[in-house]
Protein backbone atom coordinates (compact mmCIF):
# COMPACT_ATOMS: atom_id res chain seq x y z
CA UNK A 1 0.00 0.00 0.00
CA UNK A 2 1.10 3.76 -0.92
CA UNK A 3 0.79 5.98 1.69
CA UNK A 4 1.02 9.84 1.53
CA UNK A 5 1.94 11.91 4.56
CA UNK A 6 0.29 15.23 4.10
CA UNK A 7 2.37 17.42 7.04
CA UNK A 8 -0.50 20.49 6.70
CA UNK A 9 -0.79 24.32 8.04
CA UNK A 10 -4.50 24.75 8.81
CA UNK A 11 -6.11 27.83 10.50
CA UNK A 12 -7.80 27.47 13.17
CA UNK A 13 -11.62 27.51 12.61
CA UNK A 14 -11.29 27.91 8.73
CA UNK A 15 -13.16 25.04 7.89
CA UNK A 16 -13.42 26.13 4.63
CA UNK A 17 -9.92 26.88 4.24
CA UNK A 18 -8.75 23.54 5.67
CA UNK A 19 -10.78 21.04 3.72
CA UNK A 20 -9.18 23.11 0.58
CA UNK A 21 -5.87 22.36 2.03
CA UNK A 22 -6.71 18.10 2.22
CA UNK A 23 -8.62 18.68 -1.17
CA UNK A 24 -5.14 19.62 -2.45
CA UNK A 25 -2.89 16.67 -0.66
CA UNK A 26 -5.69 14.58 -1.50
CA UNK A 27 -4.88 15.75 -5.21
CA UNK A 28 -1.23 15.00 -5.45
CA UNK A 29 -1.67 11.88 -3.47
CA UNK A 30 -3.50 10.45 -6.14
CA UNK A 31 -1.07 11.52 -8.56
CA UNK A 32 1.37 9.95 -6.67
CA UNK A 33 -0.90 6.84 -7.14
CA UNK A 34 -1.03 6.59 -3.38
CA UNK A 35 -4.04 4.24 -1.89
CA UNK A 36 -4.11 6.42 0.79
CA UNK A 37 -4.06 9.82 2.43
CA UNK A 38 -2.99 10.53 6.18
CA UNK A 39 -3.23 13.62 7.37
CA UNK A 40 -3.39 15.21 11.20
CA UNK A 41 -4.90 15.65 14.41
CA UNK A 42 -7.76 17.81 14.09
CA UNK A 43 -6.70 18.93 11.09
CA UNK A 44 -10.68 20.13 9.54
CA UNK A 45 -10.86 22.65 12.58
CA UNK A 46 -7.42 23.44 13.41
CA UNK A 47 -5.30 22.51 16.63
CA UNK A 48 -5.89 23.67 19.66
CA UNK A 49 -9.18 25.00 18.39
CA UNK A 50 -10.24 25.73 22.50
CA UNK A 51 -13.52 26.94 23.30
CA UNK A 52 -14.74 27.20 19.89
CA UNK A 53 -15.69 23.51 20.36
CA UNK A 54 -18.26 25.33 23.53
CA UNK A 55 -19.78 27.72 20.80
CA UNK A 56 -23.45 26.74 19.10
CA UNK A 57 -23.51 24.47 16.12
CA UNK A 58 -19.39 24.66 15.54
CA UNK A 59 -18.99 21.07 16.13
CA UNK A 60 -22.28 20.17 13.81
CA UNK A 61 -20.70 22.62 11.20
CA UNK A 62 -16.97 19.92 11.61
CA UNK A 63 -19.25 16.96 11.11
CA UNK A 64 -20.95 18.34 7.92
CA UNK A 65 -18.02 19.69 6.84
CA UNK A 66 -16.47 15.75 6.83
CA UNK A 67 -19.00 15.00 5.03
CA UNK A 68 -19.03 17.83 1.92
CA UNK A 69 -15.43 16.67 2.46
CA UNK A 70 -16.07 12.85 1.36
CA UNK A 71 -18.18 13.69 -1.19
CA UNK A 72 -15.76 16.06 -2.99
CA UNK A 73 -12.32 13.98 -2.55
CA UNK A 74 -11.10 11.68 -5.43
CA UNK A 75 -13.27 8.36 -4.78
CA UNK A 76 -10.79 6.01 -5.49
CA UNK A 77 -8.54 7.36 -2.65
CA UNK A 78 -8.73 6.63 1.21
CA UNK A 79 -8.25 9.97 3.47
CA UNK A 80 -7.63 9.66 6.91
CA UNK A 81 -8.59 13.07 8.97
CA UNK A 82 -8.62 14.66 12.38
CA UNK A 83 -11.82 16.14 13.39
CA UNK A 84 -13.91 17.08 16.37
CA UNK A 85 -17.51 15.24 16.21
CA UNK A 86 -20.48 14.67 18.35
CA UNK A 87 -21.44 11.92 15.99
CA UNK A 88 -22.38 8.69 18.12
CA UNK A 89 -20.91 10.24 21.59
CA UNK A 90 -22.36 9.52 24.45
CA UNK A 91 -23.85 11.86 27.21
CA UNK A 92 -24.48 14.74 24.50
CA UNK A 93 -20.71 15.01 24.39
CA UNK A 94 -18.12 15.06 21.86
CA UNK A 95 -14.68 13.39 20.50
CA UNK A 96 -11.81 14.16 19.12
CA UNK A 97 -11.76 11.54 16.15
CA UNK A 98 -10.24 10.02 13.11
CA UNK A 99 -12.34 8.95 10.35
CA UNK A 100 -11.75 7.31 7.10
CA UNK A 101 -12.96 9.40 3.86
CA UNK A 102 -13.56 6.73 0.75
CA UNK A 103 -15.81 6.24 -2.19
CA UNK A 104 -17.69 9.55 -1.13
CA UNK A 105 -18.54 8.50 2.43
CA UNK A 106 -17.19 8.26 5.95
CA UNK A 107 -16.03 4.28 6.27
CA UNK A 108 -15.31 3.96 9.86
CA UNK A 109 -14.22 6.36 12.45
CA UNK A 110 -12.52 6.05 15.91
CA UNK A 111 -12.05 8.22 18.95
CA UNK A 112 -9.23 9.34 20.88
CA UNK A 113 -8.84 7.54 24.23
CA UNK A 114 -6.45 9.37 25.95
CA UNK A 115 -6.94 12.87 26.77
CA UNK A 116 -4.30 15.15 27.78
CA UNK A 117 -4.25 17.45 30.43
CA UNK A 118 -1.07 19.05 31.70
CA UNK A 119 0.58 22.16 30.68
CA UNK A 120 -1.10 23.49 27.31
CA UNK A 121 -3.63 20.69 27.20
CA UNK A 122 -6.82 21.16 28.38
CA UNK A 123 -8.66 18.50 26.36
CA UNK A 124 -11.10 17.05 29.37
CA UNK A 125 -12.92 20.03 28.96
CA UNK A 126 -14.14 19.57 25.62
CA UNK A 127 -14.03 15.88 24.94
CA UNK A 128 -15.64 12.40 26.12
CA UNK A 129 -12.51 9.55 26.27
CA UNK A 130 -12.80 6.82 23.67
CA UNK A 131 -13.27 3.79 25.67
CA UNK A 132 -11.66 1.52 22.82
CA UNK A 133 -9.71 1.49 19.83
CA UNK A 134 -9.81 -1.32 16.49
CA UNK A 135 -8.32 -1.45 13.20
CA UNK A 136 -9.96 0.03 10.19
CA UNK A 137 -9.83 -2.55 7.75
CA UNK A 138 -9.06 -0.95 4.33
CA UNK A 139 -7.48 -2.29 0.79
CA UNK A 140 -6.55 -5.47 2.13
CA UNK A 141 -5.02 -4.21 5.59
CA UNK A 142 -5.68 -3.38 8.59
CA UNK A 143 -5.02 -0.21 9.81
CA UNK A 144 -4.40 1.08 13.58
CA UNK A 145 -5.04 4.14 13.43
CA UNK A 146 -4.56 6.10 17.07
CA UNK A 147 -4.53 10.00 17.64
CA UNK A 148 -1.44 11.75 19.43
CA UNK A 149 -1.01 11.56 22.79
CA UNK A 150 -2.45 7.88 22.58
CA UNK A 151 0.72 6.90 21.70
CA UNK A 152 2.47 8.19 24.65
CA UNK A 153 1.54 6.05 27.05
CA UNK A 154 3.54 5.16 29.21
CA UNK A 155 6.02 8.11 28.64
CA UNK A 156 7.74 9.34 31.74
CA UNK A 157 7.26 13.19 31.49
CA UNK A 158 3.25 12.47 31.34
CA UNK A 159 1.12 11.38 34.06
CA UNK A 160 -0.35 7.97 32.87
CA UNK A 161 2.39 5.99 33.97
CA UNK A 162 2.21 6.87 37.45
CA UNK A 163 -1.24 5.09 37.42
CA UNK A 164 -0.98 2.58 34.86
CA UNK A 165 -3.75 0.38 36.06
CA UNK A 166 -6.43 3.39 35.79
CA UNK A 167 -5.37 3.83 31.10
CA UNK A 168 -5.37 1.72 28.39
CA UNK A 169 -2.41 1.53 25.88
CA UNK A 170 -4.53 2.16 22.91
CA UNK A 171 -1.36 0.82 20.79
CA UNK A 172 -1.27 -2.59 22.43
CA UNK A 173 -4.88 -2.91 21.56
CA UNK A 174 -4.23 -1.63 18.02
CA UNK A 175 -1.57 -4.39 18.10
CA UNK A 176 -3.50 -7.20 20.11
CA UNK A 177 -6.40 -6.84 17.21
CA UNK A 178 -4.27 -7.87 14.51
CA UNK A 179 -3.07 -4.09 12.71
CA UNK A 180 -0.74 -4.68 9.74
CA UNK A 181 0.85 -0.57 10.44
CA UNK A 182 0.35 2.20 12.85
CA UNK A 183 -0.96 5.50 12.16
CA UNK A 184 -0.75 8.21 14.66
CA UNK A 185 -2.35 11.24 13.94
CA UNK A 186 -0.82 14.12 15.86
CA UNK A 187 -0.91 17.92 16.66
CA UNK A 188 2.29 17.92 19.19
CA UNK A 189 3.59 21.36 19.91
CA UNK A 190 7.55 21.83 19.62
CA UNK A 191 9.47 22.22 22.53
CA UNK A 192 13.33 21.89 22.50
CA UNK A 193 14.68 18.54 21.64
CA UNK A 194 10.47 17.22 21.37
CA UNK A 195 11.66 14.91 17.86
CA UNK A 196 13.82 12.64 19.44
CA UNK A 197 11.44 12.43 21.79
CA UNK A 198 8.75 11.35 19.76
CA UNK A 199 11.29 9.80 17.59
CA UNK A 200 12.41 7.40 20.63
CA UNK A 201 8.45 6.53 21.85
CA UNK A 202 7.27 5.75 18.87
CA UNK A 203 10.32 3.45 17.72
CA UNK A 204 9.30 1.42 21.04
CA UNK A 205 6.00 1.12 19.84
CA UNK A 206 7.12 -0.48 16.79
CA UNK A 207 10.01 -2.71 18.17
CA UNK A 208 7.99 -3.71 20.64
CA UNK A 209 4.79 -4.77 18.10
CA UNK A 210 6.79 -5.55 15.24
CA UNK A 211 4.91 -2.93 13.08
CA UNK A 212 5.57 -0.07 10.73
CA UNK A 213 4.48 3.27 12.72
CA UNK A 214 3.25 6.13 10.34
CA UNK A 215 3.93 9.83 12.14
CA UNK A 216 2.21 12.60 10.86
CA UNK A 217 2.02 16.12 12.70
CA UNK A 218 0.47 19.20 12.33
CA UNK A 219 2.89 22.23 10.87
CA UNK A 220 2.79 25.83 11.87
CA UNK A 221 2.07 28.48 14.63
CA UNK A 222 -0.69 29.14 16.50
CA UNK A 223 -1.24 31.88 19.26
CA UNK A 224 1.55 30.71 21.71
CA UNK A 225 1.90 27.40 20.17
CA UNK A 226 4.13 26.29 17.27
CA UNK A 227 4.01 22.95 15.17
CA UNK A 228 6.93 21.26 13.88
CA UNK A 229 5.66 18.81 11.71
CA UNK A 230 8.84 16.87 11.29
CA UNK A 231 6.68 13.56 10.22
CA UNK A 232 8.33 10.55 10.17
CA UNK A 233 8.02 6.77 9.07
CA UNK A 234 9.42 4.40 10.85
CA UNK A 235 10.01 0.50 9.83
CA UNK A 236 9.14 -2.63 12.46
CA UNK A 237 12.37 -2.55 13.28
CA UNK A 238 11.54 1.02 15.10
CA UNK A 239 14.30 2.23 12.37
CA UNK A 240 13.10 5.71 10.24
CA UNK A 241 12.40 4.98 6.49
CA UNK A 242 12.01 8.74 6.12
CA UNK A 243 11.28 11.83 7.55
CA UNK A 244 9.47 15.05 6.64
CA UNK A 245 11.08 18.49 7.47
CA UNK A 246 10.63 20.31 10.04
CA UNK A 247 8.80 23.58 10.55
CA UNK A 248 7.27 23.46 7.01
CA UNK A 249 4.49 21.66 5.39
CA UNK A 250 5.44 18.89 3.28
CA UNK A 251 3.74 15.80 1.36
CA UNK A 252 5.57 12.86 1.06
CA UNK A 253 4.37 9.35 -0.83
CA UNK A 254 5.60 5.96 0.95
CA UNK A 255 5.41 2.38 0.16
CA UNK A 256 3.89 0.77 3.34
CA UNK A 257 5.30 -2.66 2.41
CA UNK A 258 8.61 -1.37 1.43
CA UNK A 259 10.39 0.00 4.01
CA UNK A 260 13.83 -2.04 4.20
CA UNK A 261 16.30 1.10 3.71
CA UNK A 262 16.38 2.86 6.77
CA UNK A 263 17.69 6.94 6.48
CA UNK A 264 19.69 9.13 8.57
CA UNK A 265 17.79 10.79 10.83
CA UNK A 266 18.86 14.37 10.99
CA UNK A 267 18.11 16.68 13.95
CA UNK A 268 18.68 20.46 13.79
CA UNK A 269 20.76 22.16 16.73
CA UNK A 270 19.14 23.52 19.52
CA UNK A 271 19.55 27.29 18.44
CA UNK A 272 18.68 26.24 14.68
CA UNK A 273 15.49 24.41 16.12
CA UNK A 274 14.77 27.62 18.57
CA UNK A 275 14.97 30.46 15.66
CA UNK A 276 13.42 28.47 13.38
CA UNK A 277 10.35 28.17 15.88
CA UNK A 278 10.09 31.80 16.28
CA UNK A 279 10.61 32.52 12.56
CA UNK A 280 7.59 30.57 11.60
CA UNK A 281 5.42 31.41 15.11
CA UNK A 282 5.59 34.81 14.03
CA UNK A 283 5.26 34.50 10.60
CA UNK A 284 2.17 32.56 10.94
CA UNK A 285 0.76 34.65 14.04
CA UNK A 286 1.19 37.89 11.26
CA UNK A 287 -0.72 35.53 8.49
CA UNK A 288 -3.21 34.03 10.34
CA UNK A 289 -4.18 37.07 11.95
CA UNK A 290 -4.36 39.38 8.91
CA UNK A 291 -1.66 41.52 9.07
CA UNK A 292 1.32 41.87 6.52
CA UNK A 293 3.65 44.02 8.61
CA UNK A 294 5.39 44.92 12.04
CA UNK A 295 6.47 47.32 14.13
CA UNK A 296 8.91 47.63 17.11
CA UNK A 297 11.24 49.72 19.36
CA UNK A 298 14.93 49.60 18.39
CA UNK A 299 16.57 50.52 21.76
CA UNK A 300 20.55 49.48 20.27
CA UNK A 301 20.10 46.59 22.94
CA UNK A 302 20.40 43.27 22.48
CA UNK A 303 16.52 42.17 22.72
CA UNK A 304 15.25 44.42 20.21
CA UNK A 305 18.10 43.64 17.95
CA UNK A 306 17.14 39.83 18.00
CA UNK A 307 13.55 40.69 17.93
CA UNK A 308 13.85 42.95 14.57
CA UNK A 309 15.99 39.75 13.37
CA UNK A 310 13.11 37.24 13.59
CA UNK A 311 10.77 39.35 11.96
CA UNK A 312 12.94 40.07 8.78
CA UNK A 313 13.32 36.31 8.56
CA UNK A 314 9.56 36.06 9.55
CA UNK A 315 8.13 38.44 7.12
CA UNK A 316 10.61 40.40 5.21
CA UNK A 317 12.63 43.29 5.69
CA UNK A 318 10.28 45.36 3.84
CA UNK A 319 7.44 44.78 5.94
CA UNK A 320 9.34 45.34 9.83
CA UNK A 321 9.53 48.90 10.91
CA UNK A 322 11.53 49.74 13.66
CA UNK A 323 11.59 53.19 15.97
CA UNK A 324 14.64 54.29 17.45
CA UNK A 325 13.41 56.62 20.41
CA UNK A 326 16.50 57.92 22.36
CA UNK A 327 15.85 60.09 25.50
CA UNK A 328 18.36 62.12 27.26
CA UNK A 329 20.11 58.84 28.92
CA UNK A 330 20.92 56.89 25.31
CA UNK A 331 24.43 56.41 25.07
CA UNK A 332 25.39 57.50 21.71
CA UNK A 333 26.53 53.95 20.68
CA UNK A 334 22.88 52.47 21.56
CA UNK A 335 21.86 54.82 18.73
CA UNK A 336 24.61 54.08 16.50
CA UNK A 337 24.35 50.11 17.09
CA UNK A 338 20.35 50.48 16.59
CA UNK A 339 21.11 52.06 13.09
CA UNK A 340 24.12 49.84 11.80
CA UNK A 341 21.43 46.95 12.49
CA UNK A 342 18.99 48.29 11.05
CA UNK A 343 21.32 49.25 7.92
CA UNK A 344 22.53 45.09 8.21
CA UNK A 345 18.78 44.15 8.31
CA UNK A 346 17.45 46.26 5.35
CA UNK A 347 14.21 47.28 7.48
CA UNK A 348 12.58 50.50 7.37
CA UNK A 349 13.61 52.77 10.31
CA UNK A 350 13.11 56.24 11.51
CA UNK A 351 14.97 58.03 14.72
CA UNK A 352 12.42 60.00 16.87
CA UNK A 353 13.88 61.74 20.45
CA UNK A 354 11.64 61.44 22.99
CA UNK A 355 12.65 64.21 25.01
CA UNK A 356 10.33 66.86 24.05
CA UNK A 357 7.21 64.43 25.14
CA UNK A 358 9.39 63.58 28.20
CA UNK A 359 9.82 67.32 29.08
CA UNK A 360 6.06 67.97 28.18
CA UNK A 361 5.26 65.53 31.02
CA UNK A 362 7.04 66.89 33.48
CA UNK A 363 6.02 70.08 33.25
CA UNK A 364 2.29 68.80 33.66
CA UNK A 365 1.07 69.54 36.40
CA UNK A 366 -1.16 66.78 37.19
CA UNK A 367 2.22 64.49 37.27
CA UNK A 368 5.19 66.67 37.59
CA UNK A 369 5.17 67.30 41.92
CA UNK A 370 5.56 63.45 42.01
CA UNK A 371 7.93 63.07 39.31
CA UNK A 372 9.88 66.00 40.93
CA UNK A 373 9.78 64.02 44.54
CA UNK A 374 11.94 61.37 42.71
CA UNK A 375 13.70 62.18 40.07
CA UNK A 376 15.50 59.54 38.35
CA UNK A 377 13.54 56.77 40.32
CA UNK A 378 11.22 54.31 38.76
CA UNK A 379 8.27 56.93 37.93
CA UNK A 380 10.55 58.49 35.77
CA UNK A 381 11.95 55.76 34.27
CA UNK A 382 8.69 53.97 33.68
CA UNK A 383 7.54 56.90 31.83
CA UNK A 384 10.17 57.06 29.54
CA UNK A 385 9.33 53.25 28.61
CA UNK A 386 5.88 54.28 28.31
CA UNK A 387 6.26 57.20 26.20
CA UNK A 388 8.26 54.89 23.99
CA UNK A 389 5.30 52.22 24.18
CA UNK A 390 2.71 54.96 22.96
CA UNK A 391 5.15 55.98 20.33
CA UNK A 392 5.21 52.20 18.66
CA UNK A 393 1.17 52.02 19.21
CA UNK A 394 0.60 55.19 17.59
CA UNK A 395 2.32 53.90 14.19
CA UNK A 396 1.01 50.53 14.74
CA UNK A 397 -2.93 51.78 14.84
CA UNK A 398 -2.07 54.19 12.05
CA UNK A 399 -0.52 51.27 9.22
CA UNK A 400 -2.35 48.34 10.88
CA UNK A 401 1.23 46.78 11.81
CA UNK A 402 1.98 44.47 14.36
CA UNK A 403 3.39 46.05 17.69
CA UNK A 404 6.16 43.63 18.94
CA UNK A 405 6.89 43.74 22.69
CA UNK A 406 10.60 42.57 23.24
CA UNK A 407 11.27 41.43 26.94
CA UNK A 408 13.02 38.01 27.39
CA UNK A 409 12.19 35.82 29.38
CA UNK A 410 14.23 36.41 32.35
CA UNK A 411 13.22 39.82 32.47
CA UNK A 412 9.27 39.24 32.40
CA UNK A 413 10.00 36.78 35.49
CA UNK A 414 10.84 39.08 38.27
CA UNK A 415 9.31 42.14 36.80
CA UNK A 416 12.42 44.13 35.06
CA UNK A 417 9.75 45.64 32.25
CA UNK A 418 7.14 48.47 32.03
CA UNK A 419 3.71 47.63 31.86
CA UNK A 420 1.64 50.02 29.26
CA UNK A 421 5.83 50.67 28.43
CA UNK A 422 8.25 47.88 26.97
CA UNK A 423 5.37 45.49 27.56
CA UNK A 424 3.12 47.42 24.58
CA UNK A 425 2.38 44.76 21.43
CA UNK A 426 0.72 42.36 20.27
CA UNK A 427 2.80 39.74 20.63
CA UNK A 428 6.35 39.32 22.95
CA UNK A 429 8.37 37.34 20.02
CA UNK A 430 11.11 36.57 22.97
CA UNK A 431 8.97 35.67 25.76
CA UNK A 432 10.40 32.26 26.55
CA UNK A 433 14.07 32.90 25.76
CA UNK A 434 16.21 33.33 29.03
CA UNK A 435 18.86 35.85 28.61
CA UNK A 436 21.41 33.21 27.93
CA UNK A 437 19.34 32.34 24.79
CA UNK A 438 18.90 36.34 23.74
CA UNK A 439 22.59 35.98 23.33
CA UNK A 440 23.18 32.94 21.88
CA UNK A 441 20.95 33.55 19.03
CA UNK A 442 22.17 36.29 18.71
CA UNK A 443 25.55 35.30 18.05
CA UNK A 444 23.88 32.43 16.01
CA UNK A 445 22.32 34.71 13.49
CA UNK A 446 25.83 36.24 12.64
CA UNK A 447 27.15 32.97 12.59
CA UNK A 448 24.31 31.95 9.80
CA UNK A 449 24.23 35.10 7.88
CA UNK A 450 28.60 34.83 7.51
CA UNK A 451 28.47 38.52 8.36
CA UNK A 452 28.18 41.02 11.32
CA UNK A 453 24.19 41.48 11.55
CA UNK A 454 24.12 42.11 15.10
CA UNK A 455 26.38 44.82 16.33
CA UNK A 456 29.34 42.66 17.83
CA UNK A 457 29.51 46.13 20.53
CA UNK A 458 25.32 45.08 20.98
CA UNK A 459 26.36 41.37 21.95
CA UNK A 460 29.58 42.51 24.01
CA UNK A 461 28.26 45.76 26.32
CA UNK A 462 26.78 45.49 29.49
CA UNK A 463 22.95 45.66 29.04
CA UNK A 464 20.86 48.50 29.93
CA UNK A 465 17.48 50.04 30.09
CA UNK A 466 19.28 53.29 29.82
CA UNK A 467 16.50 54.99 31.68
CA UNK A 468 18.66 56.41 34.16
CA UNK A 469 22.47 57.89 34.32
CA UNK A 470 24.80 55.26 33.55
CA UNK A 471 22.04 52.52 34.52
CA UNK A 472 23.14 48.40 33.77
CA UNK A 473 20.88 45.98 34.40
CA UNK A 474 22.74 44.21 37.41
CA UNK A 475 22.04 47.43 39.12
CA UNK A 476 18.95 45.51 39.82
CA UNK A 477 19.60 42.22 39.28
CA UNK A 478 21.46 39.41 39.93
CA UNK A 479 24.14 38.36 37.10
CA UNK A 480 22.09 37.02 34.31
CA UNK A 481 23.93 33.75 34.34
CA UNK A 482 23.02 32.74 38.19
CA UNK A 483 19.39 33.94 37.37
CA UNK A 484 18.41 32.04 34.25
CA UNK A 485 19.93 29.22 35.92
CA UNK A 486 17.69 29.68 39.18
CA UNK A 487 15.00 30.80 37.14
CA UNK A 488 15.50 27.61 35.44
CA UNK A 489 14.93 25.68 38.51
CA UNK A 490 12.33 27.40 39.74
CA UNK A 491 9.58 27.53 36.61
CA UNK A 492 10.71 24.82 34.10
CA UNK A 493 11.67 22.39 36.77
CA UNK A 494 9.66 23.43 39.58
CA UNK A 495 11.69 22.86 41.84
CA UNK A 496 11.42 24.37 45.64
CA UNK A 497 13.79 27.32 47.05
CA UNK A 498 15.12 24.69 49.82
CA UNK A 499 16.40 22.47 47.03
CA UNK A 500 17.54 25.46 44.48
CA UNK A 501 19.19 27.27 47.76
CA UNK A 502 21.47 24.25 48.09
CA UNK A 503 23.51 25.74 45.14
CA UNK A 504 23.07 29.28 45.53
CA UNK A 505 22.88 31.83 47.94
CA UNK A 506 19.82 31.61 49.77
CA UNK A 507 18.81 35.24 50.42
CA UNK A 508 19.53 35.35 46.27
CA UNK A 509 17.09 32.30 45.51
CA UNK A 510 14.54 33.63 47.98
CA UNK A 511 14.61 37.00 46.08
CA UNK A 512 14.35 35.54 42.95
CA UNK A 513 11.29 33.35 43.91
CA UNK A 514 9.42 36.10 45.44
CA UNK A 515 9.85 38.80 42.38
CA UNK A 516 9.01 35.79 40.43
CA UNK A 517 5.72 35.36 42.57
CA UNK A 518 4.71 38.95 42.86
CA UNK A 519 5.20 40.10 39.50
CA UNK A 520 2.42 37.34 37.78
CA UNK A 521 0.12 40.23 37.58
CA UNK A 522 2.33 41.79 34.79
CA UNK A 523 2.64 38.35 33.07
CA UNK A 524 -1.17 37.85 32.92
CA UNK A 525 -1.12 41.11 31.16
CA UNK A 526 1.66 40.48 28.57
CA UNK A 527 1.05 39.86 24.67
CA UNK A 528 0.92 35.92 24.02
CA UNK A 529 4.59 34.85 23.22
CA UNK A 530 5.94 31.76 21.71
CA UNK A 531 6.36 28.21 23.70
CA UNK A 532 9.84 26.94 23.23
CA UNK A 533 10.08 25.01 26.67
CA UNK A 534 8.86 22.60 29.03
CA UNK A 535 7.15 25.90 31.06
CA UNK A 536 6.88 28.91 29.41
CA UNK A 537 4.66 31.55 30.64
CA UNK A 538 1.14 31.73 29.41
CA UNK A 539 -1.42 28.99 28.64
CA UNK A 540 0.15 26.09 30.34
CA UNK A 541 1.66 27.86 33.27
CA UNK A 542 -1.42 28.87 35.72
CA UNK A 543 -0.20 30.56 38.67
CA UNK A 544 -2.30 33.35 41.38
CA UNK A 545 -2.07 37.07 41.53
CA UNK A 546 -3.60 37.40 45.00
CA UNK A 547 -1.72 35.27 46.97
CA UNK A 548 1.39 35.38 50.09
CA UNK A 549 3.22 32.55 49.26
CA UNK A 550 5.35 30.92 51.97
CA UNK A 551 9.11 29.47 51.01
CA UNK A 552 10.20 27.97 54.43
Amino acid sequence: MKITLAQLNPIVGDLTGNSALVLNAAEKAKAADANLLVCSELVLCGYPPKDLLTRQRFVEACDETVRKLASELPPELGVIIGHPTAKDVPGERIANAASLLHGGNVIATTHKVLLPNYDVFDERRYFRRGTTVAPIEFAGMKLGVHICEDAWWPDPNTHYDKEPSRYTDPVTQLAEAGADVLINLSASPFEVRKLQRRQKLMAAHSKNHGLPMIFVNQVGGNDDLVFDGASFVLNEKGKVCCQLKSFQPQLTTIDVEDLTQPVQTTFQDELEEMYSALVLGLKDYLRKCGFTDCVLGLSGGIDSALAACIAADAVGPKHVHALLMPSRYSSDHSVADGLKLAEALGIDYETVSIDTVHKAFESTSVISHDLDANPTGLPEQNLQARIRGAMVMVRSNQHNWLALATGNKSELAVGYCTLYGDMCGGFAVLSDLLKRDVYALSRYVNKRAGREIVPENIINKPPSAELAPDQVDQDSLPPYDVLDAILERLIEQDASVESVAEDFPRDVVEWVAKRVDRNEFKRRQMPPGIKLSPRAFGTGRRMPMAARIEYD
